[in-house]
């Protein structure tokens, strides 16, 4: 059994989180649920001695049943928010831009908290209409970048 890199202490929460931003035809993928009424990030917790690239890399095949390289580390992302029952949270995650495969075509069969993940590819142009996670992703996908930026947001 792996163990993510988190842990919690009375209501704060810790989570370190390597996630993907999967462009293809100028669309965004988002995941979402029947449990929540927004979208949020493709990726997870890295795994206990799992470095950030491996745990994109699974976490994009879990999700989307497809086979993603790594184009290159885009953002670190410090995020600050309060979860459901009072906990706050403090997550960092690396956030690796992808490389296209040219199509949208997916095999997920995902599933978080035992409810099925639902994948939506969602036009950068109209992210601002959409309650998407997280929120930097809406501006950040409107221009060019070419470096690691490092973004801190507070979402509560």
């Amino acid at each position: 059994m792996s163990y993510d890199c988190s842990f919690t202490q009375d209501d704060n929460r810790f989570r370190y989180r390597a996630a993907a931003i999967i462009i293809e035809n100028d669309c965004v993928l988002f995941a979402g649920n029947e449990l929540v009424d927004y979208y949020y990030s493709i990726g997870g917790g890295v795994h206990m001695d799992e470095s950030s690239e491996d745990a994109v890399k699974r976490e994009v095949f879990e999700e989307t049943g497809v086979f993603y390289e790594i184009e290159r580390l885009a953002v670190i992302h410090e995020n600050f928010f309060d979860g459901d029952n009072g906990s706050r949270w403090h997550e960092v995650a690396f956030y690796y831009l992808m490389k296209s495969r040219g199509t949208q075509e997916l095999n997920s069969k995902s599933y978080t908290m035992g409810v099925k993940e639902n994948m939506k590819w969602i036009p950068i142009k109209d992210l601002d209409k959409y309650k998407a996670f997280p929120s930097f992703m809406k501006e950040y996908l409107r221009n060019e970048h070419k470096g690691i930026e490092h973004i801190v947001t507070r979402e509560n």
